[in-house]
């Protein structure tokens, strides 16, 4: 009955430490995974669903709130060329500044829905006239004047305009590229730089012909 006794004992103490290995096993692999080793979940990481374009940060977000509407007013200027400026040359630089920005208005639009953010500046951002947050956007009294104009004052007008309205944006672009983090607003900022520094030569030249 003694050795028994001894024998069951020895059992249940080898049972008990087999136990404990196993559950020390199981929670190493729990480690090794975060703690979150949930049959399935462990092999399908959230991150593996994600898109690029979600990975942004607030300078993304103000970059294209505020440029969409810098876009928007620099097409609308385009579009009064078509009809005033008299110099076949201002009418060809607009239409190149409208065909440019038109569909990168509607890339940063969809930048912002997908990341799900407004596509319009919290109202502190959002001025009209000379645009303390948005440099280079002309005033309400300016795009008055300009549409006002025609011919040759047209021309000059709007050039004059123009390239202040692209310095504004090269500001802006490059305020992006130092502080985005979405790789997509980056490149499209770096664009906006390449561009719009031509597009400034090109009117800056003009200027001088007339």
């Amino acid at each position: 009955m003694e050795r028994y006794t001894v024998t069951r004992r020895a059992a249940v103490a080898c049972a008990g430490l087999a136990a404990t290995v196993t559950l020390a096993a199981c929670g190493s692999h729990d480690s090794a995974n975060g703690g979150m080793n949930h049959g399935n979940a462990s092999s399908q990481p959230a991150a593996s669903n994600s898109q690029p374009a979600a990975t942004f940060n607030s300078a993304d977000v103000m970059f294209a709130q505020m440029m969409i509407p810098h876009h928007q007013q620099a097409v609308e200027m385009a579009d009064l060329a078509q009809t005033r400026a008299a110099d076949p040359q201002v009418k060809t630089l607009a239409a190149q500044i409208k065909a440019a920005q038109a569909p990168e208005i509607a890339t940063m639009t969809k930048w912002l829905t997908a990341w799900g953010q407004p596509t319009a500046a919290p109202s502190g951002h959002d001025m009209s006239g000379m645009n303390h947050g948005m440099p280079g956007m002309m005033s309400d009294a300016d795009m008055a004047k300009l549409k006002a104009a025609s011919g040759k004052d047209f021309d000059k007008q709007f050039l004059q305009m123009m390239i202040d309205h692209h310095k504004g944006a090269i500001e802006m672009a490059r305020t992006e590229q130092t502080t985005g983090a979405n790789p997509d607003a980056k490149a499209l900022a770096g664009r906006i730089i390449q561009t719009q520094q031509a597009e400034i030569g090109t009117m800056q030249k003009i200027l001088t012909q007339l």
